[in-house]
């Protein structure tokens, strides 16, 4: 998508398995009127470095909803996993309170139909008390994904899987926004080939 596109299609990609979802999170200064997406009309947006996947994203869900982007902030998004240590700084600030604001609507509907590789997802409000919102935040993301080349080794990628599964509640500690992976959603929203090593190891454990 965005910038990539030009690029073309990477033929030998492949995936190895699913991780967390990365939330695109939606963050709005208390008093500038911003509840949710479709109250961004008429405010200052930063949208991300031009080029990144965050800000292909982002212009991608303001084209969604009719709005062009520009100018200084009252709102920020941010595409990451939760909890994020830089998401609860923001939400701590002393100076100004912040909300984290829903992404839905008709528009982003349209969007998610036509875009098969973004997913629906909720930002847990458990990980940022200090936001002026409380409920769990409606947004959608996509599946952070280990992916390789098809070059690679069989049974390179065939150790590292089976590592990583038989491991698996070790693994999720490693990094906070694993917290909610299991084996079966780790397989799903694959959008490259599954590589034959990851596939021999899946199906000698009946997970495929």
């Amino acid at each position: 998508m965005g910038e990539w596109s030009k690029k073309g299609l990477q033929k030998d990609l492949r995936s190895v398995f699913a991780l967390y979802p990365e939330a695109l999170t939606l963050i709005g200064a208390e008093g500038s009127g911003i509840g949710s997406i479709k109250d961004l009309t008429g405010k200052r947006v930063n949208i991300g470095v031009p080029g990144s996947g965050q800000y292909e994203v982002a212009l991608q869900v303001l084209t969604a909803i009719g709005i062009d982007s520009g100018g200084q902030i009252d709102a920020h998004f941010y595409v990451v996993g939760h909890p994020n240590m830089n998401v609860r700084e923001a939400t701590m600030g002393k100076s100004k309170k912040v909300r984290i604001c829903e992404v839905a609507g008709p528009g982003i509907d349209t969007m998610l139909r036509d875009k098969p590789y973004y997913v629906r997802t909720v930002i847990p409000m458990q990980f940022y008390p200090a936001a002026v919102n409380k409920g769990d935040v409606l947004t959608f993301g996509v599946d952070a994904t280990l992916v390789t080349s098809a070059s690679v080794p069989d049974d390179v990628v065939y150790k590292l899987t089976k590592e990583i599964f038989e491991n698996l509640d070790q693994f999720k500690r490693l990094v906070a926004a694993q917290w909610q992976l299991t084996k079966k959603g780790m397989l799903e929203g694959l959008t490259a080939p599954i590589h034959p090593g990851a596939m021999k190891y899946y199906k000698e454990a009946g997970l495929m």
